[in-house]
């Protein structure tokens, strides 16, 4: 599923296209994708322009001049493509959201599984919608510390790396780099999060930023689905350092064969981890 860098990288490479236009017609292909699209939900789009677009951990927030606000999820497999004004246009089978803008060009969303999510609701009633209400902070933000990482995790009896995927901890982080930055900061993924101390706090809220600016500045990784607007790949996934590296020499501490990156299963997940490095 696409992270936070992913995320960002698309909102993004859709800003240009999207900010200040005014969305002519929205033809929708399916009933919904993983919930049925609200009741209206493409006349409501029709006619209103886009004023600004936003991010909210993995989620995509376009407000409208009507007062609404577009909300997508990418899910496991979506993605945005711009088609240009002019070029001949035939939907692909999994193109199931299209928008047509008032200077010709269109907007589609592909989604061949089907786990992405769109939604459309007043601006005035963004804290208590659902999908947003209870969130953590956004980790790339000067709000986010590692006190703030500390306060969250006390009394937690979860593992750290389970902890962090829990988006009411933290927002937007996902299995690629919560391995990551626990990676960087030397803390064991099967840790108990509440026994985590403020200054590895500090280290974990610091490598977070880290390796997800880093994750920003290459488009984000592109494993399986993700895409950026224009369809070229994120190329951070050449920069892993212990993610997909399983049975591979831990590049930052040397370890011997017996301490080469492992991996476990928490939460349903994969976790690579160096248990040498990682104590």
């Amino acid at each position: 599923m696409p992270e936070l860098p992913e995320v960002e990288t698309v909102r993004k490479g859709l800003e240009p296209l999207l900010k200040g236009a005014t969305i002519k017609t929205v033809t929708l292909r399916r009933t919904g994708l993983r919930a049925p699209f609200p009741a209206g939900f493409a006349q409501s789009l029709e006619g209103a322009t886009i004023t600004r677009l936003r991010r909210r951990a993995k989620y995509i927030l376009a407000d409208l001049d009507t007062g609404q606000v577009w909300l997508s999820h990418l899910g496991m497999s979506g993605s945005f493509r711009e088609v240009p004004k002019g070029t001949p246009f035939t939907p692909e089978t999994h193109d199931h959201v299209i928008l047509t803008l008032e200077s010709g060009k269109r907007l589609v969303f592909n989604d061949p599984r089907r786990f992405g999510q769109m939604d459309l609701y007043d601006r005035d009633q963004e804290d208590a919608h659902k999908a947003l209400s209870a969130l953590g902070p956004e980790p790339l933000t000067r709000d986010f510390s590692g006190l703030v990482l500390h306060k969250r995790l006390l009394g937690k009896k979860v593992p750290i790396k389970v902890a962090l995927l829990d988006q009411r901890v933290v927002s937007g982080v996902g299995n690629i780099y919560a391995c990551e930055a626990l990676f960087r900061a030397g803390i064991n993924p099967r840790k108990a999060s509440g026994k985590i101390n403020l200054a590895s706090c500090d280290d974990l809220a610091q490598a977070i930023k880290d390796v997800m600016n880093a994750a920003l500045k290459s488009g984000g990784s592109s494993l399986r689905n993700h895409r950026q607007v224009d369809g070229k790949e994120g190329l951070f996934q050449h920069h892993f350092m212990v993610y997909d590296h399983a049975g591979a020499r831990c590049t930052a501490c040397g370890c011997k064969k017996e301490h080469y990156i492992k991996t476990i299963v928490q939460a349903g997940r994969t976790t690579f981890y160096c248990p040498e490095k990682q104590r």
